[in-house]
């Protein structure tokens, strides 16, 4: 049984003028929502073996606030494709680059949510029901399936658990 935790990046302040959207920083509010997260994710034992993120500055920082000096740092991977890419293609990076075990995928909307919305049709319906309302910023849905990662698009999947920053 392989895990994929599908991470929105936190909270995010409003660009500068003349700032790009990649550039975009989290907030206090969001750095403060990343941690408590990282710590309902090991408090749950929730613990990813293999971390790809988003380039972006905020899913960086995101990651950054989420590490806790924990040993995650060598386990991440960035890449510019899951700023730019859509919810398929966050499948295709993670077939492509994931390994077997546990993978979380720190990136953005409206990709994760469409993804969180695809796959986790069974499972857990109260997640299923908060997900449909919105992935909010530094939510969290864990998905389990079957099968080694290369054939992660083909994957029967379970969701296990929706985690937000408000409910903690």
């Amino acid at each position: 049984m392989n895990r994929l935790f599908l991470f929105r990046h936190a909270k995010a302040s409003w660009a500068e003028p003349g700032m790009r959207d990649f550039e975009r920083k989290l907030s206090p509010e969001g750095i403060e929502e990343a941690q408590r997260i990282g710590t309902a994710l090991r408090e749950r034992g929730f613990i990813p073996s293999q971390i790809i993120c988003s380039s972006a500055v905020r899913a960086r920082e995101t990651f950054d606030a989420v590490d806790q000096n924990d040993g995650w740092r060598e386990k991440v991977t960035y890449t510019d494709t899951l700023y730019s890419t859509d919810a398929p293609g966050y499948l295709e990076v993670a077939s492509e680059l994931g390994r077997d075990g546990d993978l979380m995928l720190i990136g953005h909307n409206p990709m994760l949510e469409d993804l969180a919305i695809a796959l986790g049709q069974s499972g857990n319906d109260d997640a299923y029901t908060h997900i449909n309302m919105g992935f909010g910023t530094a939510c969290v849905a864990i998905l389990k399936f079957e099968g080694p990662m290369r054939d992660i698009q083909d994957a029967k999947w379970t969701l296990e658990d929706y985690i937000r920053p408000r409910d903690l």
